[in-house]
């Protein structure tokens, strides 16, 4: 995920103002799709976690949570000129990384940023 990120404040300005909203359970999902021209090598995603999810720690664990459910949904984007930012909420702190990760491919599968997974 490290060449894919969104790094500066007016691009996550951007999303917040531009894009669309998705409420999942444990994430608000933000993201933008067609005006985003600039980045045709890929998706850009950027992830936050405030200080209402808790302290440093809880914060940095958050964050990894929401990193990791990137990782298992990003190959499956319908999309490839998005940028998408993952807002946590304090409920994640009580979930294991699959739980965060069914929650946002759920969350992305009714908007239909993903595909469905094909039967193994």
């Amino acid at each position: 995920m490290s060449r894919s990120v969104l790094r500066s404040r007016w691009q996550f300005q951007r999303v917040y103002e531009r894009g669309k909203k998705i409420n999942c359970r444990h994430a608000v999902v933000f993201y933008l799709q067609g005006e985003t021209g600039e980045t045709p090598s890929g998706p850009l995603f950027g992830v936050v976690a405030s200080k209402r999810v808790g302290g440093a720690v809880h914060r940095n664990r958050a964050k990894r949570l929401l990193r990791h459910a990137v990782q298992a949904t990003a190959g499956r984007l319908t999309r490839r000129d998005l940028w998408v930012v993952l807002v946590a909420k304090k409920s994640i702190l009580d979930c294991t990384s699959r739980e965060v990760a069914r929650d946002l491919e759920q969350g992305m599968l009714g908007e239909g940023m993903i595909r469905s997974q094909a039967p193994e």
